[in-house]
């Protein structure tokens, strides 16, 4: 293939021409052998002259295999010039600029991931030298050397999987390498809501508690915890007996961190009509409050916030953490989680009779499908029940 300036004639032919020779180095007194390839991309405009790369690596084989690859993208015209950048960089690119809209909470946990696992791992290693085996390895050394569980491999996986389709898209590598990876299955963990007994003694341990309305209002709605510390008194509506969940309340420990009022979840509002018995206890609660203001004088904070301190400050997540695991302690259930609340509540709807679709909407599930998932079980144990029943009921008539 002939090289130099190009003219109309050679202009195709020289795109992607490649040549491959043996080189050898001197390093600290000792001698190493590599192979590398050159190739042309094209000629630059402005001087005709060719524009070469090179490829390198242990074998002519691989070098070999390395160029037939480049040399038909720059024939094909889907050659892309490889990133000098490293994933280190990237990352803290793809952090500072690409994640806006992205829950503070979320950012929170995307930056310790990249931080503890993905950094230290593979940040020296260039965008264009990332391949899944290599990103397979860390999945695999992050459950068998760090002994991190399925979720939190799926978390690594995350990160590096949503940054590296941002440099996909803007040109820095050729395709994600994290779609050709495998991931340690995620086991469903059994749900352990409150059971009747449970629940009653759970209600009676905390009576008197500060937090007991908060407590209370959580067991028979099934509101998450930061939904419940987020509610205002404009979503409460005592005419129609509603309670609107539109928003959460979210601690992030991060530089100029703190509480923030975020979306929902799955960032939609949702209605809940919850029993009389909780609005009740919610109207008395504004009583109570109001005594609190009054008391509190200009010290009070005008926050709106359903559930305050003594001076209108938003509830703590460590207050309420310690509050139930303090109740829940006492009842012989010190496994017990907040989230198990709202389990304890979707168990009871569904017993009692509500449909699922009721249920899902009241949870803010976003199909009733997923309700299914997480509780079918229960269902299995009414339609139990309900054989059961049915047999009571065939012998007495059969009695008869």
């Amino acid at each position: 293939m002939p090289r130099g300036k190009s003219n109309a004639k050679n202009t195709k032919a020289a795109s992607g021409a490649g040549t491959i020779r043996k080189k050898t180095v001197k390093r600290n007194g000792k001698e190493y052998i590599y192979w590398e390839a050159r190739y042309t991309t094209g000629f630059d405009p402005s001087t005709g002259k060719q524009i070469q790369k090179s490829v390198t690596g242990k074998t002519q084989k691989e070098v070999a295999e390395k160029l037939r690859e480049i040399t038909c993208e720059v024939d094909q015209g889907s050659y892309m010039e490889p990133s000098k950048m490293t994933l280190g960089e990237w990352l803290d690119i793809w952090e500072e600029t690409y994640l806006i809209g992205v829950k503070p909470r979320t950012i929170e946990v995307y930056h310790m991931v990249i931080k503890n696992h993905i950094k230290p791992a593979m940040g020296a290693v260039r965008l264009e030298a990332l391949t899944p085996h290599m990103i397979q390895n860390l999945y695999n050394d992050c459950t068998r050397e760090k002994g991190l569980s399925a979720k939190s491999v799926k978390n690594v996986h995350c990160v590096l999987h949503r940054s590296l389709r941002q440099a996909t898209l803007l040109g820095y590598i050729r395709y994600n390498p994290t779609d050709a990876c495998i991931l340690p299955r995620v086991e469903k963990k059994d749900i352990k809501p409150l059971d009747d007994y449970e629940m009653g003694r759970f209600l009676k341990e905390i009576s008197g508690n500060p937090l007991e309305t908060l407590m209370v209002v959580t067991l028979f709605t099934g509101m998450r915890q930061g939904e419940i510390m987020g509610l205002t008194w404009d979503c409460v509506d005592f005419i129609r007996g509603t309670l609107t969940v539109n928003k959460q309340l979210q601690y992030y420990g991060s530089k100029g961190g703190g509480y923030k009022l975020v979306s929902t979840k799955n960032g939609k509002s949702r209605v809940i009509v919850p029993a009389s018995f909780v609005m009740g206890i919610l109207r008395k609660h504004k009583s109570t409050q109001a005594v609190w203001q009054l008391k509190a004088g200009p010290a009070w904070e005008q926050s709106n916030f359903v559930f305050t301190d003594e001076l209108g400050g938003h509830m703590k997540t460590w207050n309420v953490y310690r509050e139930f695991k303090r109740a829940v302690t006492a009842i012989g259930r010190p496994d017990a989680r907040f989230h198990d609340m709202r389990h304890s509540y979707a168990v009871a709807a569904i017993r009692s009779g509500d449909d699922i679709k009721t249920v899902q909407g009241n949870l803010g599930h976003a199909t009733a499908s997923f309700t299914l998932d997480v509780y079918g079980h229960v269902t299995d144990q009414m339609k139990q029940d309900s054989a059961k029943r049915m047999d009571r009921y065939i012998e007495q008539v059969m009695g008869q």
